[in-house]
């Protein structure tokens, strides 16, 4: 259930003529009031053919037309209106139900107090099976307006409890941090104009797809008015942007100017202050050659990225930095990444933008990592291999699964939700990539033997999960993955502890497919050098600076040739 409080307004029989009219496409139906500031006296033109809404809406006024006759300010913007709407799977409540939510609204509110004589009047009208509108006056029958301090978190808080009390649809708790619905008026434009979304979430998914395109704000406004976006920027007198508003082409007002939202209500991250925070993180951007020549593709080295940084708990801050640079990489991928993918992986995009916001204040800087990761995949100059790409996907996947998790650990059920729902149109899009390369990983499988020795290394490796990974349809491309990682020389029982390790596989829907895609990944790279190393741990000329930099992942030859499976296997 939502109670969506709306600006006031300032005419309170223009409101009740739409409460009790036809509505604009017809969908207004028996309208009629079911509860009240007092159940007597009150003329309901839904109900008594004498009654008229110019009476209805004298009755409801006299308490402001008193205040302002007396000397001073006269009150303004006095009509407070509140839609109440039950989920569509929710039953049809009844008449007396509606009026006793109405009640508890108003109470919660601060319009009509609990055992307050003096409150404020108000109806509440139904005019559909699935919601109710509530109207008020505020001026309280003193003179006095009524305290509606965060009447809308309460309001949101108390439809949290109706659900339960009447076995509704229950829905998660918000911390203030999601963006406004549309409104009815909104979604009927779109619809008069022929555009599939309102103005606003077109241009909260412009900002968005954007937004790994530009390393500072003035690039973002730049690559926005490029692409067609109206874009109005308030500057200080030093030239500084302060603030900037949007417009959709061809949204425009009644008179005929377009109609420019302000950042912070197309979405409340998407505020210049914010915008500046995420981009501007200080770190000087790269050359393109400098991009181009760091070894690895940008999807391998996304991927080495999230890597190290998913097993990260840290603070709040820092979690929530890596959450919304996360967003920025899930949408440089869907706009990389072949046709048939990008449909999933802009829901994807959408879906997990509601995880990227919460009331916890992120250290963008420490996710200028995967931030650039995003911008290297934007402009990579050819798009990724398939094992590439299922690498990435899977990684991605993970740290969406963990995503969700921290911010259920927090109580942020929206975003949670939110993420889990992301992590299902990545793993459609993976399903996609993988499906035809497990078909040739399964087509050249090693020989039984092979693969009985090389189950034995999942039983040492991984006992706990074995059987899993066994009974999995996709362990014979397992196999052949383990048997060509051995024949380039790594040892199949480390790379199964080093894959589980990155990921818990309790909860994965196929351990031998995320197995797979890690194991590959990792086998690209050429395989340690035992003595090598011992020689360099020996060796006193590295020093412990040295030893701190960072390895350098070195570009690798094509996949390796399929295993020869008349070799013993090595132990």
């Amino acid at each position: 259930m939502i109670a969506a409080i709306k600006p006031s307004g300032a005419n309170t029989r223009g409101l009740l003529a739409y409460l009790y009219g036809p509505g604009r496409h017809d969908e207004h139906h028996d309208p009629h009031i079911v509860a009240g500031f007092e159940n007597f006296a009150m003329p309901d033109p839904g109900r008594d053919p004498t009654a008229t809404l110019t009476e209805l809406a004298h009755y409801l006024d006299e308490p402001v037309k008193l205040r302002n006759g007396e000397p001073g300010k006269p009150v303004a913007d006095h009509v407070w209106h509140c839609p109440v709407r039950a989920a569509p799977e929710d039953r049809h409540l009844s008449d007396a139900e509606w009026g006793e939510i109405a009640e508890r609204i108003v109470r919660t509110a601060g319009i009509a107090p609990p055992g307050d004589d003096l409150a404020c009047r108000w109806i509440a009208v139904r005019h559909a099976d699935d919601h109710i509108h509530i109207l008020a006056t505020t001026v309280r029958e003193d003179g006095r307006r009524p305290k509606r301090h965060n009447s809308g978190q309460r309001a949101g808080q108390e439809c949290r409890q109706i659900e339960k009390d009447y076995g509704l649809r229950q829905l998660a708790t918000g911390d203030g941090t999601a963006t406004q619905a549309p409104t009815q008026g909104e979604m009927h434009k779109a619809a008069r104009l022929g555009w599939e979304e309102p103005a606003k979430q077109w241009l909260q998914d412009c900002i968005r797809a954007a937004l790994p395109h530009a390393a500072n704000v003035e690039e973002l406004f730049a690559y926005l008015q490029a692409d067609g976006v109206q874009i109005k920027i308030r500057r200080m007198p030093s030239g500084d942007p302060i603030g900037y508003v949007a417009a959709r082409p061809g949204d425009l007002k009644a008179n005929g100017q377009p109609n420019y939202i302000p950042g912070g209500k197309i979405a409340t991250d998407l505020t210049l202050p914010k915008l500046q925070a995420r981009l501007d993180t200080g770190k000087p951007e790269e050359h393109p050659t400098a991009r181009r020549n760091r070894p690895g593709t940008p999807w391998t080295r996304a991927t080495e990225i999230l890597d190290a940084t998913t097993g990260e708990e840290g603070d709040g801050t820092l979690g929530q930095a890596h959450i919304a640079a996360l967003g920025e990489l899930i949408e440089a991928t869907s706009q990389t990444t072949p046709k048939e993918l990008r449909a999933e992986l802009r829901a994807a995009t959408r879906t997990f933008a509601r995880a990227q916001r919460s009331q916890i204040r992120a250290e963008d800087q420490a996710a200028a990592d995967l931030r650039r990761a995003a911008r290297d995949i934007i402009n990579a100059t050819a798009g990724p291999d398939g094992s590439a790409l299922s690498a990435l996907l899977a990684t991605l996947i993970w740290t969406a699964i963990l995503a969700g998790r921290w911010h259920e650990r927090r109580g942020h059920q929206q975003q949670a939700a939110a993420a889990h729902q992301a992590v299902q149109h990545l793993q459609s899009a993976h399903d996609q990539v993988l499906t035809p390369h497990l078909v040739g990983l399964t087509a050249r499988q090693p020989k039984e033997a092979v693969r009985n020795t090389l189950a034995a290394d999942v039983r040492a490796a991984l006992p706990d999960h074995a059987a899993r990974i066994l009974a999995d349809p996709n362990w014979p491309a397992l196999a052949t993955v383990l048997a060509d990682a051995e024949s380039s020389g790594h040892k199949p029982h480390q790379l199964l502890k080093e894959a589980a390790a990155r990921r818990e596989l309790a909860t994965a829907r196929q351990p031998a497919t995320v197995l797979l895609t890690r194991i590959q990944h990792t086998a690209r790279n050429p395989a340690p050098n035992p003595r090598a190393e011992a020689a360099r741990r020996r060796s006193p000329a590295i020093t412990t600076a040295s030893a701190q930099q960072p390895s350098t992942v070195q570009p690798t030859p094509p996949a390796p040739a399929p295993a020869d499976t008349h070799r013993p296997h090595r132990r």
